[in-house]
């Protein structure tokens, strides 16, 4: 269930992230195509709680540093270790694609944190990017930590899209592969999600947390690399494993 005014104020900071500059009501109605007494509520609302403010008069609206100062103890409580975040770092420079570190989320992979690619074809990726859990290799490196009685019960709420001609569309097709990918010490996905993406992922159980590490990128690169780029994810975990 999709609760419009949460998703409205997300939306929002989506806005002035992507832009990066005040902007009037006027601008932001137009630009997000809501009407102009919505906006002036949502944005009026914000203003008051101390979230919004116009940094020249009549100048537009900004996101304040009171979100900053929200979100740090948050984040703080509960973060990264730091050597996971120079772990995936290393990944993304020796394999040249696209690495993130990601969490289960209801029936999802979410990502907490994303190395990207500078290459000019890249899997473009971002923090807060979802991907179905059993249709990629990060979710199925996730699935694999949990009990088969665990696993049953995320299956149950799962409902089997197909997204591409390679889609697994089943449990059991689920299952197989979480032990194929077992067998062969790394997890892996050809294009179940996006077309052209090829994933390799690994298992991280860091402080009691059930997370994976995925290396994504094109087909054209990455499908006859999948080997070597397990065997670089391996090596760098091994190296920082004391630290995590």
């Amino acid at each position: 269930m999709l609760v419009k005014q949460a998703a409205n104020v997300l939306t929002l900071l989506e806005f002035f992230a992507q832009h990066r500059r005040p902007a009037t009501l006027a601008e932001i109605s137009d630009h997000l195509g809501w009407p102009r007494s919505s906006t002036f509520n949502l944005v009026g609302t914000l203003t008051s709680k101390g979230y919004l403010y116009e940094p020249r008069a009549r100048g537009g609206f900004y996101p304040s540093p009171q979100w900053a100062a929200t979100i740090a103890p948050i984040s703080e409580a509960d973060p990264l270790p730091e050597a996971l975040l120079q772990m995936a770092k290393e990944i993304m420079s020796e394999t040249g694609e696209t690495t993130a570190i990601g969490t289960c989320v209801n029936t999802h992979v979410m990502f907490l944190h994303v190395a990207e690619s500078t290459q000019p074809v890249r899997y473009f990726a971002h923090v807060g990017s979802l991907v179905p859990i059993q249709a990629s290799s990060a979710g199925r490196a996730i699935l694999a930590q949990y009990k088969p009685q665990e696993r049953q019960s995320i299956y149950r709420k799962i409902k089997f899209e197909r997204f591409t001609d390679t889609t697994p569309m089943s449990i059991d097709e689920v299952e197989a592969e979480i032990r194929s990918s077992l067998e062969r010490g790394y997890f892996q996905s050809n294009s179940e999600y996006l077309p052209d993406l090829i994933g390799v992922s690994l298992s991280l159980p860091v402080q009691s947390r059930r997370l994976s590490i995925v290396v994504a990128g094109p087909v054209s690169r990455c499908h006859q690399r999948r080997p070597l780029i397990a065997e670089i994810m391996q090596r760098a975990l091994r190296r920082f494993l004391p630290e995590l």
